[in-house]
């Protein structure tokens, strides 16, 4: 029960909390049943004892701890919601009393910050000039035809940078095969740089059918049982393949992109690199309205949030980690880096991501934006077809007050882009061209 609330400092209200005898008394019973099966006195077997008999043997007030432990959090939100607060972490708790009657305790809690943005209208971006040029149209073509290029085995010359040879080859040093040092019908592109130094080269040159040595030395970096030892290798070279590409006609068009003609695959092509630089310039003229924004937040804005969402970042990446069978301790042992370390790299995203959140809420306001019923449904329809899953079950894991600040988020992100000044950024003359012009 909240008895009294107090704004003692910016950002920090003072709660005094009581916690009656009978919800005390409660709390106590589920401590005790924790540790029951725990509890063995002399002349009792373990389990058999009453929560009366512990105390005569313990103390009146050994429970009293976990019991509150237990019972805190609960009281401290009921409190906190009675005061008509929103917390965002706590500075201190103090117990007042605690006993038979209950509990009295003063609770310091910081609040959300009321914050101002000094400005979100007209704010100034740039981007790119959108365009595809001859080049880029033309990359992406070899690319298409890369993809589409058969192998051909050549037998009228000799290898050379760039082919695929086909090979079989034992490794010896002193005179023994040593492990991993053997491969048959290996696919070998030379110049890939896909065995140690000199091996390639000495490959190429060599015609089909033919047998060979190639010497090199291992590198220091290798393994240490191989580690700058001499050693031979016994090569067959059974066949050279290159690859050869298809002919840029209006069948290769057909076949490779569904297009008409090659002037129609390059049309395609082009549309599709300006879609792609347009969205990269959304993404960009974001990036640079939402730092305006962290830079245009006034107030003062406790420490805890940045903290918390420290703690935050941490989890996601941890989970990230997870999936990829490591945990963020082995991470940071790997990376040479304290937590603390960690911690203080990531303080300035921290900062920006706490202030970007707070000037989205107070934009939100200020416009009297809101998320209909209608949007969060449409939205819970989005997550059951991309998941795959019962619209009722994904309702379940993602909580409908949580997606509506989301939605409320994107809607006020989207008010600052509607309302931003963009211009296309020039490119750079070249120093001439500037001279002459002066």
């Amino acid at each position: 029960m909240l008895k009294s609330s107090n704004n003692v400092e910016t950002n920090v209200y003072a709660l005094e909390i009581a916690i009656s005898a009978e919800d005390f008394d409660a709390a106590q019973n589920k401590a005790f049943l924790k540790q029951k099966s725990k509890i063995q006195l002399p002349g009792f077997r373990k389990g058999k004892v009453t929560r009366k008999m512990a105390e005569n043997f313990y103390g009146k007030g050994w429970l009293y701890e976990e019991a509150l432990d237990l019972i805190y959090a609960d009281a401290v939100t009921a409190a906190a919601e009675e005061a008509g607060l929103e917390v965002v972490g706590t500075k201190s708790a103090d117990v007042k009393e605690i006993g038979e009657n209950g509990v009295e305790l003063v609770v310091e809690l910081f609040v959300k910050p009321e914050i101002e943005v000094t400005e979100y209208k007209e704010l100034k971006a740039t981007k790119k000039k959108v365009e595809a040029t001859e080049e880029e149209v033309n990359e992406r073509i070899e690319q298409l035809r890369e993809r589409n290029a058969r192998l051909v085995s050549v037998e009228d010359r000799a290898a050379q940078d760039g082919d695929i040879t086909v090979i079989d080859f034992e490794g010896f040093v002193d005179g023994v095969a040593f492990a991993g040092g053997k491969g048959e019908n290996y696919e070998l592109t030379l110049g890939s740089g896909q065995f140690i130094p000199g091996f390639e080269e000495q490959v190429a040159g060599h015609n089909v059918g033919e047998e060979f040595d190639v010497n090199v030395k291992f590198p220091t970096e290798y393994t240490p049982e191989l580690a700058d030892k001499d050693a031979v290798f016994k090569i067959k070279l059974h066949e050279i393949k290159v690859k050869e590409l298809p002919e840029l006609d209006d069948d290769f068009a057909q076949e490779a992109a569904d297009a008409d003609t090659v002037a129609d695959l390059k049309k395609s092509i082009e549309k599709e690199i300006k879609e792609h630089k347009e969205e990269e310039n959304s993404r960009e003229i974001e990036s640079q309205l939402l730092e305006k924004l962290a830079e245009n937040v006034k107030g003062e804005i406790p420490d805890c949030m940045y903290e918390s969402e420290i703690d935050n970042q941490i989890r996601d990446i941890d989970y990230r980690l997870s999936m990829q069978g490591m945990s963020f301790q082995t991470y940071l042992q790997y990376s040479g880096m304290t937590i603390e370390a960690y911690r203080e790299n990531m303080k300035e995203s921290a900062i920006k991501n706490v202030k970007v959140r707070l000037a989205l809420e107070a934009i939100a306001k200020a416009e009297a934006l809101e998320v209909t019923d209608e949007e969060l449904e449409a939205e819970y329809d989005k997550f059951a077809e991309r998941y795959q899953m019962e619209k009722d079950k994904i309702k379940e894991l993602v909580p409908v007050e949580g997606l509506r600040h989301d939605l409320l988020n994107e809607k006020a992100i989207t008010f600052v882009k509607d309302n931003a000044k963009v211009t296309t950024a020039r490119k750079p003359r070249a120093k001439k061209e500037e001279a002459d012009a002066e």
